[in-house]
């Protein structure tokens, strides 16, 4: 007999409190925002789907690497690192970090697209829409 496993296979090593609302709070601040989930306050959401950035915790390696880090502007051990790691999966010779996926779409479609291309855009990221339109291609 197999058993399914109904927790995760780590330990949690951050906890951050948040505020619980009620249906009625809710439905208050969302029509108070005019049904615009950008307008609505972080503290006042209780789960976040219109995101998925910073909703993981971090595992023991990462903090380490962290509290390690080389923050040099530039030539830092970090960043070969970073490059060698990504290098080695994916086999790119060239790599560019970048703090926010729609960072790195913003320069990637600013290199692959041209007016009158088509790229494919995320209906639940308006900002991939953004950067497609923004080459002058069409996003669908």
């Amino acid at each position: 007999m197999t058993t399914k496993t109904i927790f995760e296979p780590f330990r949690i090593k951050s906890v951050e409190p948040i505020r619980w609302t009620t249906r009625e709070e809710r439905e208050g601040l969302l029509g108070a925002a005019h049904y615009n989930l950008f307008l609505l306050h972080a503290d006042d959401v209780l789960i976040d789907l219109l995101t998925d950035s910073g909703t993981g915790a971090m595992s023991t390696h990462q903090w380490a690497a962290v509290m390690e880090g080389d923050e040099s502007y530039a030539g830092s051990r970090s960043f070969d690192h970073f490059k060698d790691s990504v290098q080695s999966i994916v086999g790119y010779s060239h790599v560019i970090p970048t703090h926010q996926g729609r960072a790195a779409e913003r320069i990637l479609f600013k290199v692959m697209c041209k007016p009158g291309d088509v790229g494919a855009e995320q209906h639940a990221f308006r900002h991939t829409r953004a950067n497609v339109e923004a080459v002058g291609a069409e996003a669908v």
